[in-house]
């Protein structure tokens, strides 16, 4: 895999072995960059999570693209030292790319400050719509979550109605869907009170 734009586009970096994560392909990645760029005018100042983070991927791809730093979350140790891996190839500093091992469902960043802007959701197909998209109400309701913050959410084409279910119990609104085979890519707001 490699870093599409940016300031280390071109760069490679690795994926964890065995089928325990499920690396974004570069064709999605790609296109879900561009239409977080199209949402948020660009990635400058960004406060990311990404919390399956697996590779790191979409948080190393959003920080090459301007965002401030991002926070990973990997439970999977063997994904975790790839994780680092490739945040030390980059050269990024702790204050940029943080790093957590930790079940991000388990134990939320519900604490951060400044808030998340942008959120990357791609956590194993297995994983209920309910669960993942909770994870957006759960830092809302701390105040993790900025007012005007942009949720990607990466899940099976099959499961778009329970998508659609959790969505309505999240406090969270569709802004797009894309399909690309046998995925999609949602990106939610937070609805306006």
């Amino acid at each position: 895999m490699r870093i599409i734009a940016g300031e280390f586009k071109g760069r490679t970096i690795k994926a964890p072995k065995g089928d325990g994560t499920r690396p974004t392909t570069d064709r999605v990645r790609e296109s879900l960059m561009s239409a977080v760029n199209s949402a948020c005018g660009g990635f400058e100042g960004a406060t990311v999570l990404d919390a399956f983070a697996g590779s790191g991927a979409l948080g190393l791809e959003a920080l090459s693209r301007g965002a401030a730093c991002a926070h990973f979350f990997e439970r999977d140790g063997a994904a975790q030292r790839v994780l680092c891996g490739n945040v030390r190839a980059l050269g990024l500093e702790a204050r940029r790319a943080r790093i957590h091992r930790g079940d991000v469902l388990r134990d939320p960043p519900a604490h951060a400050r400044p808030p998340f802007s942008l959120v990357f959701l791609d956590p194993p197909y297995a994983l209920a719509a309910q669960d993942a998209l909770g994870l957006a109400a759960t830092l809302a309701a701390d105040g993790a979550l900025a007012p005007d913050a942009l949720v990607a959410y990466e899940h099976g084409a099959g499961t778009c109605g329970e998508a659609d279910a959790a969505v309505a119990a999240c406090g969270l609104a569709l802004a797009s869907r894309k399909k690309y085979g046998d995925t999609v890519v949602d990106l939610f707001r937070p609805k306006e009170l």
